[in-house]
């Protein structure tokens, strides 16, 4: 049926009307479709049944077919009131079909407080032209429940605390035009929910506290107008939910304290409008979410108190524009930004994540992760390929950084390297002087375990001045002063080296001819000791000072040599350290 008439014109026919599925009606309806402009669109025929036949139906517990059928002001509240019953009290209905049905009202189509008892309910592919449409409260039990490919005209659809116990409900192609879309409350039964491809028009959609139990549900490629859509404390069990490819309008999207239970979640590819958009305190008990390429538009973004402990949540390629995003005291087991695009405020304040992935993303702002109200506890980090613009809020010892990166078993230790050099340039810009001298020595150590990894791929011959470089600077630069950073580290190695010569000169004096020899001949000079002479020339010949009361001979004159350059070096080395503690 054409859904873009404007408005139509219905014409009682004196003749039979034998619809496709061999129902034979005594009269026929034209109906007539019309465009804006007045223009003949399309005409059809259908069966035409008496409201009061209808009735009659009900009353006498009978069957009621409807395909292919015209209804005029059909209303279970006009029933009630001919049969003298309670406002609310249950109308039993023995069995429906109503496939291909033209529902016409000058009020409100009224199915509320319906219990259908037997079998399948089908509307499919039915049109529901004018006055609000109402199934609140209706009870669908067992069967199936098809709204496939159905035209609300009025989009004024009420279908709060209605149920299905057992069979699948498709909304399948619906299509709602502008108006409130009513599910608060509503319990779907353990069937499928098929929601794909639904159109909502323009109005609030609410689904608060609906129940859609066991079995798959999906809403792809769904599409919301302006308006509210609220899931807030919808509940999901058992089975996989999707919202791929979901249009989700300018409005407010609400999935506050939504329970998804036990399964996959699909957000991928949505695309979400101008409000904001929270699923504050919602949860899943175990399975994926996944919002891979999702665009967030342009309102704020909130996952707050969020509880995914067992869950694995993907955000990989989203879009969040410039929208401040917050995962403040959030749960999850990954936690997963990969080629990100972080254009604003990210809150990533997680009180529990086994893994977040920060790999390849562009910062443009500012990610916090430094703990004030409760400890941050987060795994393993992974910032390689990090493109760093902004800041990072990051605390070296609150937030563990060295576990939380060297512990991860899909980065080598080049990209551990760069994920330090990352953070030192963080630590930085951001006055944390003592951390980013931190990051710059995990950030040369694995540097150079990269280099040997890389060196054991190549040939024997290249391994074997290999070995001894790294030795070398691993002594040198790591282990005498953490590589300029520590200038207390470096005073103390200068002391081992200068009490290391001293005892080399004593075992050379003790086993050797050779001598520390007084250059002025003084009794005082003669005078003393092994250990005395030893470390009196070791102490001016690390200091350079070179007073000349002293003078080695043999053996004694190459190591004094090596000294006087080592000496030299690390006083050097420590004048850096200290300089660069203390100008910054």
């Amino acid at each position: 049926m054409i859904s873009t008439y404007s408005y139509f014109k219905a014409n009682i026919l004196n003749k039979k009307f034998y619809s496709e599925l061999g129902n034979e009606y005594n009269k026929t309806v034209e109906i007539i479709l019309f465009d804006k402009y007045n223009k003949e669109l399309f005409r059809l025929e259908k069966g035409y049944v008496e409201t009061a036949e209808i009735y009659d139906s009900i009353l006498n517990r009978k069957e009621i077919v409807l395909n292919d059928c015209y209804v005029k002001n059909f209303s279970l509240s006009a029933y009630r009131r001919i049969q003298i019953l309670e406002k609310k009290s249950i109308v039993k209905i023995k069995s429906f079909s109503a496939m291909n049905a033209f529902f016409d009202s000058d009020f409100n189509i009224d199915f509320s407080y319906a219990e259908f008892e037997a079998g399948d309910v089908n509307f499919s592919k039915a049109c529901f032209e004018n006055g609000n449409i109402s199934f609140n409260s209706a009870n669908f039990g067992e069967g199936n429940v098809d709204f496939s490919y159905c035209i609300f005209r009025n989009g004024n659809a009420d279908f709060a605390n209605s149920m299905n116990t057992g069979g699948n409900v498709t909304f399948k192609n619906a299509i709602f035009k502008n108006g409130t879309k009513d599910f608060q409350n509503t319990n779907f039964g353990n069937g499928k929910k098929d929601f794909t491809n639904t159109e909502f028009g323009d109005g609030d959609v609410s689904f608060i506290s609906s129940k859609f139990n066991n079995g798959d549900v999906s809403f792809k490629v769904a599409r919301f107008g302006k308006g509210k859509v609220d899931f807030h404390f919808a509940e999901f069990s058992k089975g996989n939910i999707s919202f791929e490819r979901v249009e989700f309008g300018d409005g407010r999207i609400d999935f506050r304290t939504v329970e998804f239970g036990t399964g996959k979640v699909n957000f991928n590819r949505s695309e979400f409008g101008e409000g904001e958009v929270s699923f504050e305190g919602s949860q899943i008990n175990e399975g994926k979410v996944s919002f891979k390429k999702t665009n967030f538009g342009k309102g704020n973004i909130s996952f707050e108190i969020g509880e995914y402990d067992n869950a694995e949540v993907n955000f990989d390629k989203a879009l969040f524009g410039n929208n401040e995003v917050s995962f403040y005291n959030f749960k999850a087991n990954t936690l997963s930004f990969k080629s990100c695009r972080l254009n604003a405020y990210f809150d990533l304040r997680l009180s529990y994540c086994d893994l977040l992935d920060l790999s390849d993303t562009i910062v443009h702002d500012l990610i916090d992760m430094q703990p004030y109200e409760f400890k941050v506890d987060i795994k393993e980090l992974n910032i390689s390929g990090m493109r760093l613009l902004g800041r990072i809020y990051i605390d070296w010892k609150a937030n563990n950084v060295l576990e939380i990166i060297s512990k991860q078993e899909s980065t080598g230790f080049a990209l551990k390297a760069e994920q330090f050099r990352t953070l030192k340039e963080n630590f930085s810009n951001t006055g944390r002087y003592d951390d980013e001298d931190k990051s710059y020595v995990w950030f040369k150590r694995y540097e150079m375990k990269a280099e040997m990894e890389e060196a054991r791929k190549g040939s024997i011959f290249n391994l074997i001045w290999r070995y001894p470089l790294n030795w070398f600077q691993k002594l040198i630069f790591d282990k005498a002063g953490l590589y300029a950073t520590d200038p207390i580290r470096v005073m103390f190695s200068m002391i081992v080296v200068f009490v290391f010569f001293s005892f080399i000169y004593m075992l050379i004096l003790a086993i050797t001819h050779t001598g520390i020899v007084s250059g002025i001949g003084s009794p005082e000079h003669e005078a003393l000791s092994l250990v005395g002479r030893s470390f009196y020339h070791s102490a001016i010949t690390f200091l350079t000072i070179g007073y000349g009361d002293f003078y080695p001979l043999g053996a004694v004159r190459l190591v004094s040599g090596i000294e006087g350059f080592v000496g030299l070096f690390l006083m050097s080395y420590f004048t850096v350290a200290f300089v660069r503690k203390i100008l910054r």
